[in-house]
């Protein structure tokens, strides 16, 4: 196949496509981004825009003691542009990154198209042969079917899968505000969630009847494998009945203004739009009917008459084995000008998912003016993310996977404060990014 290194092909108007398509564009590249879902749907998503929240709303924490908000203070310096809109696009979250998912997607998909150096093309690609090199193929998770069945051939074996749930969200206005009250939890920030409290009759009940309740279950589900972050609140349940307890449903730092204690369990609500008018219930992914689900939720209090705007569903996953088909860089084994990003290459989260997104465009960048292929340093967490899914060791037993402390290399010191250790990670990281910067990025 012939190469035109001026113009690059990008399949997939997700987080990470919508990214590296702005990335490559702002570079002086020609960029051309291939959407279908104006022309065909995936089970999960309702629009057409680019950039569509389907799971959760949010990027997670912006903590600067956390992986996650490492990973956005990296980002923020690489000139994300998906970041970008997500801060202009946020609402209230507590320490976490939310985002009113409508004007976000809006937002990015303006933005795309009125670039003028990226060029939309709407149309079903079905096959890895229509797409002209050099390519990024950042189809995501649900990548259609014919194309999937074309990257199979390519690699030459079965993908891996795993199964994903979504969320109920609610009508803000059904929500009854004098059981419900507004914190955060140990009233740290402003009190932006919802809170439903449960004493312990109340818990087992509720824990018996999603035990008892109709599943929607897809073919062979019982060898399907959840993300541990996407896990339907069922399966939690099935691994003990205390398990929401020490999860979603956690009852710490949440005082409840009435009795002055917390409570046995409780249920929080996050924001999911500006306008507060609909908000999701927090880590309540399901894949129970849909009745079950309206029936079994209206019996958490302050949700007795509860509005569902988006009821939870479940919808299958498909990602690359990357450390065994992709190379550092990203690009197929079998085609080194063929790049995957996003969350077919293995990563969980949308956060995660844009900045794979990001550095890919680094890396076609490096390769197009023949520049030594130089990843991000192994301190960072861009680096850390990218060793994940790039590291040989994992190949035999690969899964998704989100950024997280256990990804970043420890401090070798023997420090016993946690907090202290992580800070020394994060500060570690910021100077390991910064001089890559420096001296790569900026000099390309």
């Amino acid at each position: 196949m012939s190469l035109n290194l001026q113009k690059i092909s990008v399949v997939g108007a997700g987080l990470a496509g919508s990214e590296c398509a702005l990335q490559l564009a702002n570079m002086g590249f020609d960029v051309v981004l291939y959407e279908m879902r104006s022309v065909k749907q995936t089970p999960a998503h309702k629009t057409t825009n680019f950039a569509e929240l389907v799971c959760s709303n949010s990027f997670g924490s912006l903590s600067e003691v956390s992986a996650t908000g490492q990973l956005k203070w990296e980002a923020e310096k690489l000139n994300s542009y998906i970041l970008k809109a997500a801060k202009d696009c946020a609402v209230p979250a507590g320490q976490a990154l939310g985002i009113d998912r409508e004007v976000f997607a809006e937002k990015v998909t303006a933005l795309v198209k009125a670039h003028p150096k990226i060029e939309i093309k709407n149309e079903v690609v079905q096959s890895l042969d229509d797409v002209p090199r050099p390519a990024v193929i950042a189809t995501g998770p649900l990548t259609d079917e014919p194309l999937a069945l074309s990257l199979q051939k390519h690699f030459g074996d079965d993908f891996l899968y795993f199964f994903d749930a979504i969320a109920p969200i609610v009508d803000a206005e059904s929500i009854n505000t004098d059981i419900a009250w507004k914190a955060d939890r140990y009233d740290k920030g402003t009190p932006d969630y919802y809170n439903c409290p449960l004493d312990k009759e109340q818990y087992n009940n509720f824990i018996e009847e999603i035990k008892n309740a109709r599943k929607i279950e897809p073919k062979h589900f019982e060898t399907t494998e959840f993300f541990e972050g996407c896990m339907p609140i069922e399966v939690m349940v099935d691994r003990g009945p205390q398990t929401l307890r020490f999860g979603p449903m956690k009852p710490v730092g949440l005082t409840n203004p009435k009795t002055g204690r917390y409570p046995f369990a409780a249920v929080q609500l996050r924001q999911d739009n500006k306008e507060a008018t609909a908000y999701n219930i927090v880590g309540f992914q399901t894949r129970m009917a849909y009745g079950e689900q309206i029936r079994i939720f209206r019996m958490i209090p302050g949700l007795e008459n509860a509005e569902f705007l988006k009821l939870g569903s479940i919808h299958r996953n498909l990602y690359i084995n990357s450390p065994k088909r992709l190379n550092k860089d990203l690009s197929s084994k079998n085609d080194p000008w063929l790049f995957f990003a996003g969350q077919i290459t293995g990563v969980e989260g949308y956060f995660e998912s844009t900045c794979i997104g990001l550095l890919v465009a680094q890396f076609i960048n490096q390769k197009v003016k023949d520049q030594p292929f130089a990843p991000p340093p192994r301190d960072s967490a861009f680096g850390s993310l990218l060793e994940a899914i790039t590291d040989p060791f994992r190949e035999k037993n690969f899964q998704p996977t989100n950024i997280n402390f256990a990804l970043i290399p420890p401090w070798p010191e023997n420090i016993r404060d946690k907090k202290e250790k992580k800070q020394k990670q994060i500060e570690r990281a910021r100077l390991a990014l910064d001089s890559w910067k420096t001296n790569t990025v900026d000099q390309i």
